[in-house]
């Protein structure tokens, strides 16, 4: 059994709300779960993970994958060499961790409730 449970593409629009319509079709009539993180609106539809909000100053993240668990994770950076950008650290829909794999690429790993 793997500790994966999902990997969300990130996807940055301009119009969370114009945006959802589409994602939810896309994604079989799945409905959005949307949610509030610092300044920034998201909203998780299927396998897409929508931003609207300023991403200046920000690491452009490749994914967000959802965890059973956080623990392997952090575990398994540390071991490569890889950093922990922020957290972890309680979010709306979980505990989440922003790291940097040792060849650069940055992603958000989610545990959720």
């Amino acid at each position: 059994m793997t500790n994966i449970k999902a990997i969300l593409a990130n996807v940055h629009v301009a119009d969370l709300a114009k945006a959802v319509p589409l994602y939810e079709a896309l994604s079989d009539g799945a409905s959005a779960v949307q949610f509030d993180y610092e300044d920034l609106k998201l909203a998780m539809v299927g396998s897409f993970l929508l931003i609207e909000g300023d991403m200046t100053g920000r690491p452009q993240q490749a994914a967000t994958i959802a965890v059973e668990s956080l623990e392997p994770v952090l575990g398994a950076i540390e071991q490569a060499g890889g950093e922990i950008l922020e957290g972890p650290a309680e979010v709306p829909n979980g505990m989440r961790v922003q790291v940097r794999h040792p060849d650069g690429a940055v992603f958000e790993y989610l545990q959720t409730h």
